[in-house]
């Protein structure tokens, strides 16, 4: 054999002696007849091996400058299925880690639903994984599911059979059935899986969820009729996603709206997709009652729009030099995030906006005018806190500012007020009634604001520590 071929061939036969003793799930598929020699002999045996400690070993071997073009195939396949078993390995530990902090809840104190506002597995998950709260929570979800619910669908996960998200798509689609059902459903699907990708995965689960429980599926579809609604989602440079959650034969007959207003508009340059979406656009904003929009910069509330209909309210938070053009630093949009400077200037001189005027220090974002020892905070000071911090102050929690409490980092003093805390921007931090309560309530965790940098140190229970950077217009 020549040098690569014998380090590959020692580095595996030392492998069993590096790793603990393994369980059936972890034995090899198979034992080649003859040992593999190239990088290709061993990227081809690997992808048909169920994965584990006793392979994870030989992953750096798979060389890509050494594989063939149909070595690199195979090394990929070995890769993501290594990939499904580590992904196994930390749902077993995302369910002992749920389990954990059920067992630690004090007996008889608390009622189911108590004790699921008061779990925070959720943020010790979010701020080790750097996860959003919603990411996290869903991940504690799947892994609960999978352990409790779907050993099968764990097994193959572990195995590498399937991906992680066809596991994820087994957790939701039979989470509208009962136990047994949902059982039912998982074996009849489990052996078409491993040949199946994500999205025919769902579809297939799909029909055999309504197969399994019909008068069930036609309940469901009545009450997801009864929750339809509007959907707006940010995106990147500018842009944003508006559409509908509605019946999904609405939707055809919208569809069919839309292009037959499409092909009615001149090309212009503009491809149908482009006709397409601004046909929407005409058919909702031009073929209804005309209303005028107002935007606002740092404000809140409604306004009256000629014939005395509610208008919208567009607020944007921007700097005075990049308003008068001296600067193209970024604005906030709320709701949205940054935008770039010639569209808060769009935005701001539009007909009928209103401006409301924050005066700050510049380097450190604290407001001039100010009352500090009241408890509740002056109309200026929430304005200029909840711009300044855009979304909840907790680290990975995305819950937008003007919908969180404005907590006193350090508690303000009600029988001596210029003895506690002050009501000012530096000790105010915007805060989820969900992480409001963890912070005051919950034993172990706190919180401290750097007055100059704005950054908020959060240290858990456990002692982790975490950070959270301000999102505001000075960065």
């Amino acid at each position: 054999m020549g040098d690569n071929t014998t380090t590959i061939t020692e580095t595996v036969s030392r492998a069993p002696a590096r790793v603990p003793a393994l369980g059936p799930a972890m034995v090899p598929a198979k034992v080649p007849a003859k040992v593999p020699e190239t990088p290709d002999e061993w990227a081809a045996y690997l992808a048909d091996m169920a994965p584990g400690p006793q392979t994870a070993v030989v992953l750096p071997l798979l060389d890509p400058e050494k594989l063939s073009h149909t070595g690199r195939i195979d090394a990929l396949k070995t890769l993501e299925r290594h990939a499904a078993w580590i992904q196994a390995q930390q749902a077993h530990i995302l369910a002992a880690l749920d389990a954990d902090t059920q067992a630690a809840l004090p007996e008889g104190k608390w009622n189911e639903s108590i004790e699921g506002e008061w779990n925070f597995a959720c943020e010790e998950v979010a701020c080790a994984l750097k996860l959003s709260g919603t990411t996290a929570a869903k991940r504690l979800q799947v892994a609960r599911e999978l352990a409790s619910h779907y050993p099968t669908t764990l097994g193959m996960l572990e195995r590498g059979e399937i991906c992680y998200m066809q596991a994820v798509a087994v957790t939701e689609a039979c989470g509208v059935l009962d136990p047994l059902l949902a059982a039912q459903v998982e074996a009849t699907i489990a052996e078409k899986m491993p040949g199946l990708a994500t999205g025919q995965t769902r579809r297939a689960l799909a029909r055999e969820i309504v197969r399994a429980d019909p008068r069930g599926a036609d309940e469901r579809h009545r009450k997801r009729k009864r929750e339809r609604q509007m959907v707006h989602y940010a995106q990147d440079d500018g842009m944003a996603m508006w559409g509908a959650i509605l019946p999904a034969e609405q939707a055809a007959r919208m569809n069919q709206a839309v292009d037959a207003h499409a092909v009615t508009l001149p090309d212009e340059g503009r491809t149908l997709e482009q006709k397409r979406v601004d046909a929407l656009f005409d058919l909702v904003v031009n073929r209804t009652t005309t209303s005028t929009t107002t935007s606002t910069t740092n404000g809140s509330g409604a306004n009256q729009a000629p014939g005395g209909r509610s208008a919208a309210v567009v607020q944007v938070t921007v700097p005075l030099d990049v308003l008068i053009g001296e600067s193209e630093e970024p604005a906030q949009l709320k709701g949205y995030g940054p935008i770039t400077a010639g569209q808060a200037r769009k935005i701001a001189f539009a007909e009928g906006t209103i401006w409301r005027r924050l005066i700050i220090e510049p380097k450190t974002g604290m407001l001039v005018k100010t009352a500090p020892t009241t408890y509740k905070p002056t109309a200026e000071t929430e304005r200029h806190v909840i711009a300044r911090d855009g979304r909840c102050t907790f680290p990975t929690c995305q819950m937008p500012a003007h919908r969180c409490d404005l907590d006193h980092i350090h508690p303000f003093n009600h029988d001596d007020p210029t003895a506690g805390g002050q009501t000012v921007p530096g000790n105010l931090g915007s805060l989820c009634r969900r992480h409001h309560v963890m912070k005051t309530h919950h034993p172990g965790w706190r919180v401290t604001r750097d007055a100059d940098t704005g950054i908020a140190t959060w240290t858990a229970p456990t002692g982790h520590v975490y950070t959270n950077s301000p999102h505001n217009y000075l960065e």
